[in-house]
């Protein structure tokens, strides 16, 4: 069995928790509300916009025997540079306010799961961060596919409101394939080892932020949240 079937086999059980999450479950069938929709928007900005600095200290901080990985880590900074705005002008689409949004706080399992990834870099193994790529690459990868343009006709939002999810749908799923090349690679038990960690906390605190998004049973469209709000 290679490491990524590994990986997979090795959190099976969190990531079927994971998508057993109500929301996801609504998400996936299209049934999701506009202020849940903006709110998973809303945490996917606070830690977005960490990727691309966590992806720079993780590269800081491999050692020199792995130096085909800095490489793809610098691949990946270039891919993910700026897309934290992208989530930002889809916020703005669903009517959200950029700023209030940009200064704000993530809830707290957000600010844990970023917590966690700068400190498994900074003080354990930085090849660990390779399985918050694991999560939510894979998870994004789902959304997109399955759940985004059955979320859009049913909200009647715009296009617009989906950049972030449509355009991770095409783009995750090479960087998964190139990911698995990359998972194959690793020889290292404690290098493994520590993306499995990684991956395992990962799924927990992201199925916690989405438990913790509003489920309200209407699902009104924008241009009505737009009409109730004046």
């Amino acid at each position: 069995m290679s490491f990524f079937e590994t990986l997979q086999a090795a959190t099976a059980q969190e990531r079927n928790a994971l998508f057993e999450v109500p929301v996801i479950r609504k998400a996936l069938a299209g049934e999701v509300t506009l202020e849940s929709y903006r709110a998973f928007l809303i945490q996917a900005y606070y830690h977005v916009r960490h990727t691309v600095p966590l992806m720079m200290a993780c590269g800081a901080r491999l050692p020199e025997r792995l130096e085909w990985l800095r490489h793809a880590v610098c691949e990946y900074i270039e891919d993910e540079y700026g897309h934290e705005q992208w989530v930002l002008n889809d916020i703005v689409a669903c009517g959200g306010d950029r700023e209030a949004v940009r200064t704000g706080q993530p809830d707290q399992p957000i600010e844990l799961m970023v917590a966690f990834l700068y400190d498994l870099i900074a003080r354990h193994n930085p090849v660990g961060l390779f399985g918050m790529v694991n999560v939510l690459e894979g998870t994004s990868i789902a959304l997109a596919t399955h759940a985004a343009e059955r979320i859009r006709d049913r909200l009647a939002l715009p296009e617009e409101a989906f950049s972030y999810l449509n355009s991770h749908g095409a783009l995750d799923i090479g960087h998964m394939q190139t990911y698995r090349k990359l998972m194959d690679q690793l020889d290292d038990p404690a290098d493994q080892a520590a993306v499995i960690h990684a991956s395992k906390v990962v799924y927990r605190l992201y199925a916690d932020m989405f438990r913790a998004l509003p489920q309200n049973t209407q699902s009104p469209t924008l241009l009505e949240s737009n009409h109730a709000a004046q």
